[in-house]
Order: C-alpha cells, then structure tokens, then sequence
C-alpha cells in the first residue's frame, strides 16, 4: 500500500523509495479556492494505480476532509481544513508518495477487467445456490458478499452522511436479521447489479465527452527558406508554415497560403461533407486532409488550438455541475431521512420487519443525483459533436431559460467577409471589369481579407491579369506597382488620396451614395489619376432570418440586434433578418450596457457576438456565445463557442439545451413519482423487500438511460433556407477583418514577382 504522508517524505532517499518509483511526477493547479483544490497530475512512465487510490491516499492526510479522483483525466479534487493544512503542504506530500504497484505492472481499472462484475456473480450465485447450505453457512456466505455494501455504509458513517447507502445497507441487515436469506440474497443482488449498471452508464456518458479530445503528437512538416523539414510537433511555433499531405491531421489552427485540399471536418465542425480549402481559407486542428496539399500559416499551436482547448473543455465540463443538479442533490440528502423515518413508522404501527425492509428498499438519491450529470454530460457530447463547445451544465441549463437573443451584427448576421458589390470606372479607356482584374492584379499577391475579396470577385467575372512590376506592400494603407512607367496604387482612401495626392473631387458624386450606404473603398489611382473605385460590402448570412425563426420557436420571445453601424443601415438589416429591435450606433461600452439593462428588467439574455468589443457583453449576459471566427478574448468570455462559421448553430444549441431539460424535468417528475409510488406501496404491505428493490432498481437504470438519451437524435431542423431578401443596402459603416494577417514576409509567395518591401495589410 502506499507510505504514509507522515514518512514519505522522510524516506526519499531511503530502502523505499530505491525499490519503488516516486507515484507522481507532477501536479498542476488548475483551480483553487479557500479550501479546495484542483489538481491536474501526471505519472512517470511505467507507474500506474487503480482507481480512487490515489483519492484514498491523500485522504489519509492531516487536514484533508474529502478527496475525489478522475482516473481518466488524471484530475484530482480535495477539501481540507485551512487551519490545519495548506495548498502548498498537500502538494509536498503528495509529490512524495512512493508508486503503489511496481514499475511495469499497471492496474487494470475495475471496470475495464470485469471484476466490478464478481460481486454481482457471487451473490447471483449465491442467490441460486445458496439453499444447498446450511443455515448458518448461507447466513455467513449472504454477509460476505454484501461486503461492497457494508462498506459503503460504513464510508457514509465515517463522513457522517446520512446517504443512500446507509438506506441500503439497514435494508439488507433487517433481512438478515429476520433471517429471511432470499430477501437479503436477493436485495443484495439487485444492489449490486444496479450499482455496476448506474457506474457503465455514468462511464458512457463521460466517454461520449472524452471522445470529443483531439490528441496531437509526433512530428510535423515544416516550409523553412524553401526547404520542407520534419520536426517534433511539441517544438512548432506560431508562424511556421506547416506542410500537409493526404492524411494528415491539421496540428495547428492557421490560413492557407497556398495549394488546395479537401479536409474532412466532422470531427471539429460536425460537418460530414468534405470542405474544400484554398489559399486565404482558415483550417482549424484536429481536422483531416483527404486529399491535396496544403501550406498552412500557423496561426494558434499547440494549448492555443481549437483542438487543446476542447481538450480543457472536456476535462472542466466534466467536473461541472449546474444550478439544478445541485438542487437535486441536496433534495436527495434530505429525503434520506425521510424514508428512515417512513422506515420507522411503518415498524411502529405494523410491526412488520418485512414492510420496514421493504420501504428501506427505495429512495430518491440514485435517480436524483445521477441521472442529471448523465443528461448534461450527454448533451454536451452531442453539442460538441455538431462543433459546439458548452463550457459546463450550467451554461445549457441558462441556455434553456433563455427568453431574449441579442446579436451583434458583423459577423454574426453578417458573415464578416467582404464582399464586392460594385466598381466604378472615372476612365473611358478602361471598363469596370478593368478596374477590377487591375485591382485584382495587384492585390492577389496580398492575403488580407480585401484582397482576397477583389481577387475571388475577379476571378468570378473572368479575371484578366494586367502585367506591372514587383509589388511594393506599405504598412496598413495598401499597394503599389507599376505598368510601363506609371504608378498604380491601390489601397485605402487615405492612403490613395492623401499620401498619393489624388484629387477625388471630379468623381465625388459617384462615391457619395457608396458611401452613404455603408461601403468599403478601395479607390485605384493610375498614373496620379483615379481612376476607379471598387466598393465592398459585408453579407448578411443568407440563414439569418430562418436562424431568428428557429429561435422564436424554440422560446425566445425577443431577438434584437447591436450595433455600431449608422441607424438607417442597421434597421434596414434588422427588418430584412425579421428583428424585433435594433440598437444602432453604439460604442464598445453601450453593447455590455445594453445587456445589463435587459437582465435588471428581468429577462435571461443570450448574447452572440465575435469581437474584441464584445467581450464584456458576451462575459455579462445570461449566456455568451462566441462565434468561430472570432477574437480569442470574445471566445474567453463566452460559455459556449462555435467552432462552425455557420449561424445556424445557435439555433441547434439552444435546441439541444431545451430537449436536455425537458429531459431533465420528466425524468425528475419519474424519480419522486415512482420512489413515491414504491415508498407507499412498500409501507402498505404491497410489496416484498424483492419486489421493492426489483422496482426500484430497475426504474433508477432506466432513468438513467433516458437520460444518457439525450446523446441522441436529430437536432431539430436546421435553418438553412435562403432569404429572398436584397441585401446590398445593409451595409457596415466600417470594414471587418475577422483575423490579424501574418506578416506576409513570413508567406512563400506560389506565383507572381516577389514583394520587395515590408508587407502589411488594409485598415480603412
């Protein structure tokens, strides 16, 4: 067994610790409060234990009250008494313990070997064949094997918690006392059984979460001064450009700067489809290259990605419990005594030990306490499996009671991506599609979010590329070239018109109204004349009304939008999108204002938004829910991100979290009724000490599976319909770029001259 915290410490260079390896190799705090811990550990290599070990260990410690183990994800949870230990005592001690089993002889989990199934076996055994014993053998061979029972009773005892086993325990022990062998053989049987079920059932549910972890190893390929190389995974840095073949995991979150691929994304977004990728496109880890070749900037490696961060969620989703499961827990304890007390009344007035056991065989805990996590944890799984991250019960069980949806716009009923919407040539001698593949000629050695809007625009018309000389980036204004001997420049206004000094009052009639409209410039200077403009817009989703819809139906009975656009641009889009309110104008500060204000008068606010300005509001209202390609504070702030650039998840997780409540609530009303109904029946005399366990195991393990049910099944109809909606009208006063660029001298350029000066990119 191990050595106790007294000596460990003191053996550490001792007989001891020369025959066994240290137990621990590490300990990471992950939470700590006043008088609990959290702790992430780690094992050497070839040591191992069984499950609760390492709990039962640290239990044995001055000052520690309580101590819980996850096994799987090596986690390690105590209480203790402040005034008699402390945080940095326990991590001493802990770090001193000697390895339990030998190097190179791992335990086998209970659960994975089949022993958790002996118990049952013996007393099934003993069930059957026991009447072949004497009486005093049966008795004692009965006694035995109710073993994990005593047990348990006597750890509620011990923590002076008057719990369910202690129920189970005295139930067992009236038989056995009145020596009616087949009741107690019996209950003991269907205890036993039920526990090994409820701990398989609870085992499926955190599994279901664990499949969401997205482990990343080996060694990936890197793209240095134009040399392909292989390296550890673990030593990858941000700004690498990562090389990746058919089959390949994508090891990092990042932009595609060149070739092209089909990902399999199902294991991230949810999506079966294969996603075709290309340069300009974001790739996020875990997802699979089918097929193609991929130069992919490193954008977020290794804790930083999608795929460690489900990992984080996962290990903390697991050890959440909501507002309602706390409820139900504490409703559990205390109806404990009430069934003893029933227990003791039935004796007084029937003097019936036979009744007495038989309402002993029924309580409310098991279904209570266990059926809730199990439901969450399910539903989280299923969330997560459609690219949805729910940080924690509590987060669907809020989503679920939400009644008002408040969305920012760009790039939330927006897409967040600029799109082309007219161009404008102030030449005779050129046309507009001129205007466009010139802009598109000198723009597409650029991967900024216009360029790559002007050149996929281009290509879209058939794109006719205009030779000129290298090109010249200028840091956060634009680009410039040259054809023969003339300048062309192309970048912001400011930049164009004030740097370049070109005079854009001839053509100022023709800007206004794109202006007036909310429309990014990309004004085209030739020669020290415009002679062109391209505007661009931000899209409205094209399942954006449907989205609002779907949410209505689910319970929300107000959805309104936020934002800084001009208010004749805003309302527009909101009566385009069927909005019941539009808040226009607003600066970064107003937004988390406006949240405040809907929960003090009352309502329970979810708030959808992606930027850096958003997060105060996505941190204050009711539930915060970031979209993919937001900024990272605004998915830090969030308690649930979507890892699917697809609006349509809003709606499917607000569904989900309906159904696991409504599960939650039947399965509730089935626990007291049914407990209720077998409580009564037993006190009566209508049931058996059999019958009563028979029932009331078997209705807690079918609870159980309708609540690990909430895995399953479609998520309501999706949202994707079309608007039939003009939307060129609804446009952002401002220009939107979903993610900072790398700089682009960092970027192998796969066609077209090579830039010559420091790169950057547009802010308008």
């Amino acid at each position: 067994m191990q050595a106790s915290p007294a000596t460990a410490p003191a053996e550490a260079g001792g007989a001891a610790r020369g025959l066994r390896a240290r137990w621990l190799e590490g300990l990471e705090r992950l939470h700590v409060l006043e008088n609990r811990v959290r702790w992430a550990y780690t094992l050497p290599e070839g040591v191992s234990h069984a499950p609760r070990q390492l709990a039962a260990a640290i239990g044995q410690f001055d000052g520690v009250l309580s101590a819980r183990e996850n096994p799987v994800l090596r986690s390690l949870v105590v209480v203790f008494d402040r005034t008699r230990t402390s945080v940095e005592s326990l991590e001493d001690q802990l770090l001193s313990l000697v390895a339990p089993l030998p190097r190179g002889a791992p335990a086998v989990p209970l659960h994975a070997s089949g022993l958790a199934w002996l118990p049952v076996g013996l007393s099934l055994l003993n069930l059957i064949a026991g009447r072949f014993l004497s009486r005093q053998a049966q008795l004692a061979a009965t006694a035995a094997i109710a073993w994990p029972i005593w047990r348990q009773a006597a750890a509620d005892v011990g923590r002076l918690h008057l719990g369910s086993h202690l129920l189970e325990a005295t139930a067992v022990l009236v038989s056995l006392r009145q020596r009616d062998l087949t009741a107690a053989n019996a209950t003991t049987f269907l205890l036993l059984l039920a526990e090994v079920l409820e701990e398989s059932i609870g085992r499926r549910s955190d599994a279901l979460l664990l499949s969401l972890l997205r482990p990343m190893e080996g060694q990936v390929w890197v793209l240095r001064e134009g040399v392909e190389m292989q390296m550890p995974l673990a030593e990858l840095r941000g700004g690498e450009t990562v090389v990746l073949t058919a089959g390949a995991i994508v090891p990092v979150d990042g932009t595609v700067l060149g070739g092209q691929a089909t990902l399999n994304e199902a294991a991230m977004t949810g999506e079966s489809r294969p996603t075709a990728k290309e340069r300009g496109d974001s790739v996020l880890s875990g997802t699979v290259v089918e097929e193609g070749r991929l130069l992919v900037y490193a954008e977020q490696v290794g804790a930083e990605t999608a795929a460690a961060k489900i990992s984080a969620f996962v290990r903390d989703s697991l050890a959440s419990r909501s507002a309602v499961q706390l409820q139900a827990s504490r409703l559990a304890d205390r109806l404990v005594p009430a069934v003893f007390g029933l227990a003791g009344l039935t004796l007084l007035f029937s003097r019936s030990w036979r009744r007495t056991a038989a309402v002993l065989q029924a309580d409310y805990c098991c279904a209570l306490k266990l059926s809730m996590p199990v439901a969450f944890k399910a539903a989280m799984a299923r969330a997560g499996s459609q690219g949805v991250l729910v940080k924690g019960a509590s987060a669907l069980e809020r989503l679920a009671q939400a009644d008002t949806v408040v969305f920012d716009k760009t790039g939330t009923l927006t897409t967040g991506r600029l799109e082309v919407s007219d161009t404008i040539s102030f030449d005779s001698a050129y046309s507009p599609a001129d205007i466009l593949n010139l802009a598109a000629s000198i723009e597409e050695h650029a991967v900024h979010p216009v360029a790559l809007a002007v050149v996929e625009a281009a290509r879209g018309q058939g794109y006719r590329h205009f030779e000129h000389t290298q090109v010249e980036f200028v840091v956060a204004h634009g680009v410039a070239s040259a054809i023969g001997d003339q300048r062309v420049v192309v970048g912001s206004p400011h930049f164009v018109l004030e740097d370049e000094g070109i005079d854009p009052r001839p053509h100022q009639a023709a800007i206004e109204p794109l202006l007036a409209a909310g429309k990014t410039l990309l004004p085209i200077g030739f020669a020290g004349r415009l002679i062109g403009v391209v505007a661009l817009q931000d899209q409205l989703r094209t399942n954006s009304r449907a989205t609002v819809e779907r949410l209505r139906a689910l319970g929300a009975r107000r959805v309104l939008m936020l934002s800084g656009d001009r208010p004749e641009v805003a309302e527009r889009m909101g009566a385009s999108c069927g909005l019941d309110g539009v808040h226009a104008g607003l600066l970064p500060a107003d937004k988390a204002r406006i949240v405040a204000e809907l929960i003090a008068a009352g309502s329970r606010v979810v708030f959808v938004g992606d930027g850096i300005n958003d997060a105060p509001a996505l941190a204050g209202a009711s539930v915060g829910i970031a979209m993919s390609r937001g900024a990272e504070v605004a998915r830090l702030s969030a308690d649930i991100t979507l890892l699917d650039d697809d609006i349509a998840r809003v709606a499917d997780v607000k569904a989900i979290a309906n159904a696991t409540m409504a599960r939650i609530d039947a399965n509730y009303l089935a626990t007291v009724g049914i407990n209720s109904g077998i409580l009564g029946a037993a006190a009566m005399g209508w049931l058996s000490p059999v019958r009563s366990s028979l029932l009331h195991n078997g209705s807690t393990v079918a609870i159980l599976l309708s609540a690990l049910a909430t895995a399953s099944g479609a998520t309501p109809g999706r949202g994707d319909a079309a608007l039939d909606v003009p939307v060129d009208e609804d446009r952002p006063a401002e220009p939107v770029l979903t993610r900072a660029e790398p700089p682009d001298q960092d970027r192998p350029h796969q066609d077209g001259p090579e830039a010559h000066s420091t790169p950057g990119r547009f802010v308008f």
